[in-house]
């Protein structure tokens, strides 16, 4: 479903801030697969997804989704193929328009725009069932606007825009960190019914070791823009915390302790 082969990106390439971000990532992720990504700050894990969503041009290498080069593709042509959560609740979502209105317009990405203005019955329908899914009552409030809505919800309901009309790649990029630990985790339990109902081929990056562990197939751990550690099936699921931070421990020369991942063991 997703082929990454030997892309690098270099930032402020030939001034005195240049930064290699990511030097020569190569991966592949099977139909179906769901990806945790950790590693410290500056590893690449962001940096990975916006490559994968054409945030930023590419320096050398290809990306494949579903067969489609996209390596070349700007952003909004590659809405078609990908769904994204973003770590801050308030980006998926317009706050001004309604509830229906924002899954009107996530309904319909990836179709051509014409003149057509309003939502169907049949659409309001569809909506009001999806929406019953996060059970938080907003089946019953779609003509509230989202800027009513608490962080918890507006990033409950991105998630469901984002999967509302099956992405080939669901793109996870810390999309709990900026909530309350009770609310990030009915998030974390809603993104995995959700991946595991519709079947999506997801990457999540986190800094919560215990979450990267419990939740997917697979765990990618990446430091320096490079993966330095990819494990799956019944290796991952004997994983615990101390394997991830001997791993990082050693790629890193025990750097580790000033990171913020550290708070999230």
């Amino acid at each position: 479903m997703l082929k990454i082969i030997n892309v690098q990106k270099t930032f402020n390439k030939g001034t005195i801030n240049e930064k290699k971000a990511l030097c020569g990532i190569n991966l592949q992720l099977n139909p179906g697969d769901f990806v945790t990504i950790i590693g410290g700050n500056g590893a690449g894990k962001s940096t990975t997804l916006n490559m994968i969503a054409g945030v930023y041009p590419i320096d050398a290498g290809k990306i494949v989704i579903d067969g489609n080069d996209i390596s070349r593709e700007p952003e909004f042509k590659r809405a078609k193929y990908i769904g994204r959560v973003f770590q801050d609740p308030m980006r998926g979502t317009a706050a001004g328009m309604e509830i229906q209105e924002n899954m009107a317009l996530a309904y319909r990405r990836g179709e051509k725009r014409g003149l057509r203005w309003g939502i169907t019955k049949e659409e309001k329908v569809y909506f009001a069932e999806k929406l019953k899914i996060l059970d938080l009552g907003l089946e019953t409030r779609m003509t509230s606007k989202v800027g009513l809505l608490s962080g918890g919800q507006r990033q409950a309901l991105t998630l469901l825009m984002a999967t509302l009309k099956k992405p080939d790649l669901l793109l996870l990029d810390e999309h709990t960190a900026a909530l309350d630990p009770k609310t990030a985790h009915n998030v974390l339990n809603l993104t995995e019914s959700i991946i595991k109902e519709f079947q999506l081929t997801a990457l999540m990056v986190t800094h919560n070791m215990k979450d990267a562990i419990r939740l997917g197939n697979r765990l990618i751990m990446m430091h320096e823009g490079r993966i330095i550690y990819d494990v799956a099936g019944e290796e991952k699921a004997r994983l615990q915390v101390s394997d991830l931070l001997k791993k990082f421990e050693m790629a890193s020369g025990g750097e580790f302790a000033n990171d913020r991942m550290m708070l999230a063991k």
